[in-house]
């Protein structure tokens, strides 16, 4: 009885196993049986067919969206590859409504999505560096600030950046971290702690009025890097002002001033930027430095908020130096994901 489920009739009105194509021809069959003969898939679906044009021309010209009204140029690019998400509703709705020129339409928003984000999409580690670096946004309100230390000094990283520690726990992190990293220094509220020597630790002005950057030069077997930890001012979505990035737009401009300055020529800048790298906001920083994660990361890398990571907004980037991996650590008690890469300071090979 089993078998003659699997069987069909054939020509010569014997039977025999039922091949995989036939199946898939019936399926397709039925599939297209109501398009067959209706001449209104190409009247039906012009509002779709707009939306997907509409949606092609964000993602393309997202540079051009203005930044005047609600900063809402940057919110797009903050949240652009979300738009990605329109995509697939798009195609369904085409289908249900049976609309060729609407399927025919979502394939512009998806060619341009795949343009922007495809090479995201696979892993471009290619294994090997010198140096392991980390940064992590530990959260003000964090529950376990002890437990949150000992996990990132367990990454086995050589530098690891903190940020948004409150002054009333740093002599907590310290204690925390002092069996793994020698050297620290905590200028406000973010701080560095390091296996190699430290020197030149001194404060960066962001145009805050209170301290939330530094820069230090780490002396590592293959010479001085300059390592810079920064936190850029929040962002906030409201509904009358929409997004609000003036203060972090600001503070933006004036780290990229500082590394400009920067007189060593191999310079890593770790920290939560609070944008991401789409965000024309940050031009004075990204267009100095690499992102670890977008030259060889695995995936979108989103960071914050990790109970859902949508973007990521906290960054380790390079000048100087190969990026070799980037990846993201598993969660702490903070509202962040930490942040990891290995990097090869030794660029003369």
């Amino acid at each position: 009885m089993a078998q003659q489920a699997y069987m069909t009739e054939t020509a010569d009105g014997g039977s025999g196993p039922e091949r995989p194509g036939s199946r898939l021809r019936r399926l397709l069959h039925r599939l297209l049986r109501p398009w067959r003969g209706d001449p209104g898939i190409w009247r039906r679906g012009a509002v779709l067919a707009a939306l997907a044009l509409l949606l092609a021309l964000v993602m393309l010209l997202h540079a051009h969206v203005p930044n005047t009204v609600g900063n809402l140029g940057s919110l797009t690019e903050t949240f652009l590859p979300w738009l990605g998400v329109a995509v697939p509703v798009l195609l369904l709705l085409g289908l249900l409504r049976r609309s060729a020129i609407a399927l025919i339409a979502v394939l512009l928003p998806a060619i341009v999505w795949l343009n922007l984000f495809g090479g995201l999409l696979t892993d471009k580690s290619t294994g090997g560096g010198d140096l392991m670096v980390v940064t992590h946004n530990v959260n003000a309100e964090n529950a376990d600030p002890a437990g949150t230390a000992r996990a990132v000094a367990a990454s086995g990283a050589d530098l690891l950046a903190l940020e948004e520690v409150p002054g009333s726990e740093v002599s907590l992190y310290t204690k925390a971290l002092a069996p793994t990293y020698k050297y620290h220094a905590v200028v406000g509220t973010v701080g560095l702690w390091s296996k190699y020597p430290m020197s030149g630790v001194r404060a960066v002005d962001i145009k805050l009025g209170w301290k939330r950057a530094m820069r230090a030069t780490v002396t590592t077997p293959e010479g001085p890097v300059a390592v810079y930890v920064a936190h850029m001012p929040s962002v906030r979505v409201k509904l009358k002002a929409g997004f609000t990035a003036r203060q972090r737009d600001t503070s933006a401009d004036a780290l990229g001033e500082a590394v400009a300055d920067e007189t060593l020529s191999r310079v890593i800048l770790l920290g939560d930027l609070n944008g991401t790298m789409n965000d024309r906001a940050l031009n004075g920083v990204t267009s100095q430095l690499r992102s670890t994660q977008g030259a060889v990361g695995s995936g979108f890398g989103f960071s914050w908020p990790a109970a859902f990571p949508m973007a990521r907004i906290d960054q380790i980037m390079v000048k100087g130096i190969e990026p070799e991996s980037s990846w993201n650590l598993p969660r702490t008690s903070s509202d962040h994901l930490p942040v990891a890469a290995r990097v090869d300071l030794d660029t003369t090979s």
